[in-house]
């Protein structure tokens, strides 16, 4: 389907100077493309002119090979039982992330990490390396110096001290694009919209959304996650059309009823739709303390029999904090399950043992999820 009106290009400027100021979130955040996306890149390359904090050769055989095998594309033929000690040489992988529209002479940023065992990459160059797509292809060319925003030093009696990763760095601007991915982009009329977060609710008010300003019949709900768009066939009216459309005010849908629990760092995150049927909880901690005592038992000055004996005094204790049980209402609020609970002063991982108890009891209406 294509747009015909009078002036288009026009008409599209104007109403995006009066798309109106909302608090809702904009498309654009809620929202992506179909096609419009970035692709990873990945190579293997040398980085060269360390202080003596390259790779240790009788461990990494892969550097040396690699050494050898570029000298002798430059015309250096090394001995085949020579095996050089290059401590100012690392093995590396090279890997950047190619935008979407990128095109050939254009540069991109690059990440360099040591492959190898290599102490520090600081003060070195990576040399020419082909940076390749999943297809295998090259796209981009990556050389350059390295920027390393860690620090170590070492001490002559084997001490040393590092602040940050001193075997990574990044190289701005160190590749140049080769290749262009091809995108289907300026080839098509109609657009494919993906959520980030896909749900029934958001894709229906932003299909209301795109045809109160478009007009009726722009766009159409696919499913919960896509939203497909009519658009002009031009690919300069495709652009103003999408620049008027990623700004479009939408509210969207409350999230899903879910308390997260990260069982390794003890966080809980209870969402705000999370609802509580009546139930009755109390929670209390028991304290079992052990004193270990020793005597020393020896017969008296002038006995002629007995031995000298050590005999433990063993004193337990029980303490049980006097807690409470306590009523939740049904359907309570995010805000009263917090302070219901604060009640019998909960630290995070006796939050986490009512939570489960409460949906074991079928008392939590929320999705409970362990991370």
């Amino acid at each position: 389907m294509t747009i015909r009106t009078a002036g288009p290009i026009f008409m599209l400027l104007v109403a995006l100077l009066q798309v109106p100021v909302a608090t809702a979130d904009r498309i654009k955040d809620l929202a992506t493309i179909q096609g419009v996306r970035s692709n990873q890149l990945i190579g293997y390359g040398l980085v060269v002119g360390l202080d003596g904090s390259g790779d240790q050769t009788t461990q990494t055989p892969f550097t040396v090979q690699s050494v050898k095998n570029m000298l002798a594309k430059l015309g250096v033929v090394v001995q085949g039982g020579t095996n050089p000690q290059l401590k100012n040489v690392a093995a590396v992988m090279v890997h950047a992330e190619l935008p979407p529209f990128a095109r050939p002479g254009q540069t991109i940023d690059v990440t360099v990490s040591s492959l190898g065992n290599a102490k520090s990459l600081r003060g070195g160059a990576l040399l020419m390396t082909q940076l390749r797509g999943a297809d295998g292809q090259v796209y981009a060319m990556a050389q350059g110096n390295l920027t390393v925003s860690g620090f170590g030093a070492e001490g002559a009696d084997g001490s040393s001290i590092a602040v940050n990763v001193t075997n990574s760095g990044r190289i701005p601007n160190g590749a140049t694009v080769e290749k262009e991915v091809a995108s289907p982009f300026g080839n098509e009329g109609s657009l494919l919209m993906s959520l980030n977060t896909p749900d029934f609710t958001t894709a229906t008010r932003m299909v209301a959304s795109i045809n109160e300003n478009f007009g009726g019949g722009v766009a159409s709900a696919v499913d919960g996650a896509t939203i497909a768009v009519a658009a002009p066939a031009d690919p300069g009216e495709k652009v103003a059309f999408i620049s008027v459309l990623e700004n479009l005010a939408v509210d969207p849908a409350s999230a899903p009823a879910r308390v997260i629990i990260n069982s390794r760092s003890g966080t809980v995150v209870i969402g705000s739709e999370v609802r509580v049927s009546p139930a009755a909880v109390a929670h209390g901690n028991l304290s079992v303390s052990v004193t270990e005592n020793y005597e020393v038992s020896q017969p008296g000055a002038f006995a002629r029999r007995g031995n000298t004996v050590v005999t433990p005094d063993s004193q337990v204790s029980v303490e049980e904090e006097n807690v409470r049980m306590f009523y939740m209402d049904p359907g309570i609020t995010l805000k009263e399950l917090v302070d219901a609970v604060n009640k019998v002063g909960a630290a995070p991982g006796d939050l986490v043992a009512i939570l489960e108890a409460l949906e074991q009891a079928g008392a939590l209406r929320a999705e409970l999820i362990v991370i």
